[in-house]
């Protein structure tokens, strides 16, 4: 029988083999990791057992995501009309065992958006004490603040719950996926129309075809369970054929990873799934330039644009220069022309205060 941390070895290498194929890389490269972290014996048991068990891969990360523990969207009370950021920066501090993508899931950050802001952390192996930033600081998006707003070049979802009585108005913020740029996610705006627990998946026709010629059939139908991609939970959108949902794939999230649909964390969306009724409204926007004010101070948050949409360098100085001129409309304040090159050139997605005196 396997010792308790062998166990544990046995599930980080089907996390490292896992996740390397979501990245689109060789499993090589996550052997190559715990190799180094001397988890060769471990690694082997976990291909042998991912051999004599191909279709079950993902009951086994499941397993492993629970050496990590569970995490929710990060709530705030929302500013005044006037005010447009929450949160603020922060650091944690990585565990010898620990990878920037567990990492990513505890602190409910989407995988894309912790690379980007620590590009010097290695993926694999952080290093016992290495501080990671934690992109918690956000500029609320141009939308009306209420049900949810889907930002998609973000991969971040916010949600406006109605007010309780005695307690301030609240925002909630969470990490998404969206579709791949061949099957990418419908701008517009929807509503929530149907919500099912435990649901089962029917593969539309397309998505059978193309996992067919890639070799991994779909059957007909997915029944509830760890296999089924839409995991525990469902939200349908009015927009025929979407979806917010749950996944069996968590370290995906944060990336363009799926059909179309909206996938989750799976703890996020337990936490969301019981708050949000049929009705509520959902606007999907393309928004990679925000701008809004805090305590006198303007501040600039630019994410990677989505390619499917005017994305080069001019198409970008234009949208960050129509942002500012929006915001700024019936304010005086003198702009840091050095700090917004270096916001729009790095595009980490953290917001910087690009008002002079700041």
């Amino acid at each position: 029988m396997r010792s308790l941390s062998q166990t544990a070895g046995v599930a980080k290498g089907i996390l490292a083999l896992f996740s390397c194929q979501i990245y689109g890389r060789q499993a090589a490269a996550g052997l190559s990791f715990y190799c180094r972290l001397h988890y060769r014996c471990h690694i082997t048991a976990a291909v042998s057992i991912m051999l004599q068990r191909p279709m079950k891969t993902a009951t086994f990360v499941l397993f492993a995501l629970l050496l990590a523990k569970p995490t929710f969207a990060r709530t705030y009370d929302l500013p005044s009309e006037y005010f447009d950021v929450i949160g603020s920066p922060r650091t944690v501090t990585a565990r010898y065992e620990d990878t920037m993508l567990e990492i990513a899931i505890r602190e409910s950050i989407g995988q894309d958006h912790m690379e980007r802001v620590n590009p010097a952390v290695d993926r694999w192996l952080p290093g016992e004490g290495t501080e990671l930033l934690i992109p918690s600081h956000h500029v609320l998006p141009e939308a009306p603040r209420r049900g949810l707003i889907l930002n998609l070049p973000e991969m971040r979802m916010y949600y406006y719950p109605p007010k309780k009585a005695g307690q301030p108005l609240q925002v909630q913020t969470y990490p998404i996926s969206i579709g791949r740029m061949d099957w990418a996610t419908p701008l517009g705006k929807t509503r929530i129309v149907a919500k099912v627990k435990d649901p089962g998946w029917t593969p539309p026709e397309s998505i059978r075809k193309e996992h067919a010629e890639r070799g991994d059939p779909l059957p007909k139908y997915v029944p509830p369970g760890p296999e089924n991609p839409l995991g525990r939970y469902a939200m349908r959108l009015a927009i025929p054929g979407y979806l917010i949902h749950s996944t069996n794939k968590p370290m995906g999230v944060g990336m363009r990873v799926s059909h179309g649909c909206i996938r989750m964390l799976p703890d996020d969306i337990e936490y969301l799934f019981p708050q949000v009724p049929n009705g509520t409204t959902v606007q999907i926007i393309n928004q990679p330039v925000k701008a809004g004010w805090y305590g006198g101070k303007l501040y600039l948050e630019v994410h990677p644009p989505l390619p499917e949409y005017p994305h080069d360098r001019g198409a970008m100085v234009e949208r960050v220069m129509a942002v500012l001129d929006d915001v700024m409309a019936g304010r005086s304040a003198e702009l840091d022309n050095q700090v917004i090159e270096q916001v729009l050139t790095q595009q980490t997605g953290m917001p910087a205060v690009v008002t002079k005196g700041g």
